[in-house]
């Protein structure tokens, strides 16, 4: 029996502690797995109960240095040690400032040394213990489990500067360590922050009735079922369906849009959003972290489970830079036999600036496109999409807007092989025959999901159809459907379905539908889609439906080619007719910006050949991108390097299987998330370059003898600051969608 319980864990600062964190807890008996998260300081552990308890996992924690939270949540939805953090920091900061540049100045102008020789010795060295006291446990406990620290090699430093007797540079020493700490918990918990602006959008309370009356009650009170009143002005507090009023409702919160939506009775609602101009009664099918919203928080604080390829590079590099800094200070005491120098080098070390250099900046792309709409499941992701080379796309509900009508039917007109066309967008006379045409089919799709399966049941609504019910139903992957309607057996699907049953038909059932299908090929010539229908084998005739290309997809096909893509290609189980018509549309609607050269499709696909082609280029060593609307192609989405559902607020199965969910259906977002990629490995790239170049030219002023032992423990914060900058630029990104135009990245 396996659970899955969440544990806050303060004291974490950068990569490097939620590694050891995690190293620690998976050593524990009966822990299946376990991912620690700086963004949200916590660990998720999936544990045996039988085995592991929290007592065990609480010393582990406590072994590798670290606390195990209180696990009360902070209005933010973190685990915060104190709501002043951002006070303290801030006077620290300014506190450590003044300090630093008096130090500094006081050292250069040669003023320092006279100070603090009045000082005696045993109050340095008070001062060493007591100030370095945190850090100086950390590292004797990690020693003993064999690990070496960031603050292993500064408290060397700090011994040496003791054992040559500089007792005034060893307090400085320990003073802007404990300095560097603090810049690291400020650079990781504006990393946080993203996440945290995003959670503390939840809302805590509802007003419910119960008994006749409306009560408020906390989020963790409230029942499936139960009707929520939600007044102007208020927080819509779970995912339901509107039972009573009318609002407009602010979705921003969800799908990133400002522009609100109008709400009426048998509207879907979700959580975080806001009624504006009305009071709603919600009868509530979700609540909690089952919310789209709560599934949203949660999906953003383990995208850091999703960790890129180069954060783990960083991550490894990492460790073997504290034991290469180890070799220049033992080889700088050799050769110059200068403990200073020597002390300098062990300072100016610092490994976590190279820890978090990725992470900062993923986490700040991850949770600034949270805002927006844009799910990114981890950083991983993101690496993956500035890189990719193929973008493959589904066509029903990604490129079209996913409501196609039915526009057209053909029936037998008096005689069986005098086949009649009706259009429904105009004023001609529909026959019986028509109409009995559409009652099978509607009759036929009762069950099923498909957009063209809706439009023909919308269709016979329209048409004043008595509804029905089949006594049997079965989909047909990539096919169709097939239903048993009074006794009788009715088939309504595509070309292939079309084909098996002429297989079964003689020679005049054969010659009889040869005009209805030389009309339906017409139509298809049009861009239609078509279902054929058949009773008991025989066909009683057509439904062409037409769905609406989206306006924008044209310029932003356009504008992911200019981002490096090199194919694109439509999958569709259209056929070619109907695939090809799309395409020269799509191609057509790019006047206004650009042509769009390639562009390929393949049409007649079953679910599963579509997987078969994401793979035929990965196998080639292509990064492939899929967009589609992950329901009926999840698993082409699961198998791409990088899938992206078109439109996933309040789908579960689409933010599931993609890697990257677009909250509303947008398809200018899908080359905005483009850039975001890009611009983050961007900053990612100059994260750690800055970050090399920085350390190795510290390192090579403090090996020969130019940076004494305070310059270097002054310096060593600085990458930290540096890497905080230039990713808070991520934080902020402006979104850059041009209407009928393109802007690079």
């Amino acid at each position: 029996m396996r659970t899955t319980v969440e544990i806050p864990i303060q004291g974490m600062d950068c990569a490097e502690c939620t590694l050891h964190v995690q190293k620690a807890i998976a050593g524990v008996a009966g822990i299946v797995r376990v991912d620690v998260f700086l963004s949200s300081e916590k660990a998720v552990i999936d544990l045996d109960p039988q085995i592991a308890t929290q007592k065990m996992i609480e010393k582990a924690v406590q072994k590798a240095g670290y606390q195990v939270g209180s696990g009360t949540k902070d209005q933010d939805g973190g685990f915060q040690a104190s709501q002043y953090t951002r006070p303290i920091l801030t006077l620290f900061g300014t506190i450590f400032g003044f300090v630093l540049f008096v130090v500094v100045a006081g050292e250069w102008l040669g003023l320092f040394s006279a100070v603090t020789e009045r000082v005696p010795w045993p109050i340095m060295l008070g001062l060493v213990l007591v100030g370095g006291f945190p850090i100086f446990k950390n590292v004797i406990r990690a020693s003993f489990r064999g690990q070496v620290l960031a603050h292993t090699l500064m408290t060397v430093g700090v011994l040496a500067a003791i054992i040559v007797g500089e007792w005034a540079t060893a307090t400085v020493i320990v003073f802007l360590m404990r300095a560097g700490d603090y810049t690291e918990r400020f650079t990781a918990e504006r990393a946080r922050r993203a996440v945290k602006d995003l959670a503390s959008m939840a809302p805590q309370t509802a007003r419910v009735e119960r008994e006749g009356q409306e009560i408020q009650v906390d989020i963790a009170n409230l029942h499936l079922g139960e009707i929520v009143v939600v007044r102007p002005g208020e927080k819509i507090p779970v995912d339901g369906e509107i039972v009573s009023g009318y609002a407009t409702i602010d979705q921003a919160a969800i799908t990133g849009e400002s522009m609100p939506v109008e709400a009426a009775p048998g509207s879907q609602v979700f959580a975080a959003t806001i009624a504006r101009l009305g009071s709603l009664r919600v009868r509530a099918t979700h609540i909690g972290p089952d919310t789209t919203f709560g599934r949203v928080i949660k999906l953003v604080e383990s995208a850091e489970a999703n960790r890129a390829d180069v954060q783990r590079v960083a991550d490894k590099f990492s460790g073997y830079y504290l034991p290469i800094v180890a070799l220049i200070a033992a080889l700088t005491f050799l050769i110059r036999r200068d403990p200073l120098a020597t002390a300098a080098v062990l300072v100016v070390a610092c490994s976590c600036s190279f820890a978090l250099a990725t992470p900062i900046a993923m986490l700040a792309s991850i949770g600034a496109g949270a805002k927006r709409g844009l799910l990114i499941k981890g950083g991983k992701y993101l690496e993956l999409l500035s890189r990719a080379d193929i973008l493959l796309i589904d066509k029903t509900g990604t490129l079209t807007m996913g409501k196609p009508q039915i526009t057209h039917l053909i029936a037998a007109n008096g005689k069986p092989d005098n086949w009649e066309i009706v259009s429904l967008t105009g004023q001609q006379e529909i026959s019986a025959n028509h109409l009995q045409v559409l009652k099978l089919a509607a009759c036929a799709e009762r069950y099923s999901e498909h957009p063209v399966a809706e439009a023909v049941r919308q269709s016979a609504y329209q048409q004043d159809l008595p509804s029905c019910l089949p006594q049997e139903f079965n989909a047909i992957p990539g096919m169709g459907v097939q239903a048993r309607i009074n006794g009788n057996t009715v088939k309504v699907g595509n070309w292939r379905m079309m084909a098996e049953m002429q297989q079964n038909q003689d020679a005049e059932a054969t010659s009889r539908i040869d005009e209805l299908l030389t009309q339906a090929r017409q139509l298809e010539a049009q861009g239609k889609t078509l279902l054929f229908v058949a009773q008991d084998g025989l066909i009683s005739g057509l439904l062409a439906a037409a769905d609406t290309l989206r306006a924008e997809v044209p310029g932003a096909i356009a504008a992911v080619r200019e981002l490096g893509i090199q194919q694109v290609e439509l999958l569709t189980g259209d056929n070619d007719r109907t695939a090809a018509a799309l395409v020269e549309s799509l191609i057509q609607g790019s006047h206004n910006s650009k042509p769009l050269p390639g562009l390929r499709y393949r049409a007649d696909l079953l679910p599963e050949d579509k997987i078969t082609i994401v793979k035929e280029y990965q196998d080639q060593g292509y990064t492939v991108i899929m967009v589609g609307d992950g329901v009926n192609d999840a698993p082409a989405l699961a198998q791409a390097d990088v899938g992206i559902a078109m439109g996933a607020a309040g789908s579960d199965i689409a933010i599931e299987a993609a890697h990257i969910a677009l909250m509303r259906e947008d398809w200018e977002l899908v080359p905005e998330v483009l850039r975001i990629s890009k611009r983050t490995m961007r900053v990612v790239k100059m994260n750690i370059a800055f970050t090399a170049v920085y350390n190795l030219l510290g390192l090579s002023l403090a090996a020969l003898g130019f940076l004494p032992p305070i310059f270097a423990a002054a310096a060593q914060s600085i990458p930290d600051l540096g890497i905080l900058a230039n990713s808070s630029r991520l934080l902020k990104q402006k979104d850059t969608r041009q209407r009928g135009a393109h802007a690079h990245p």
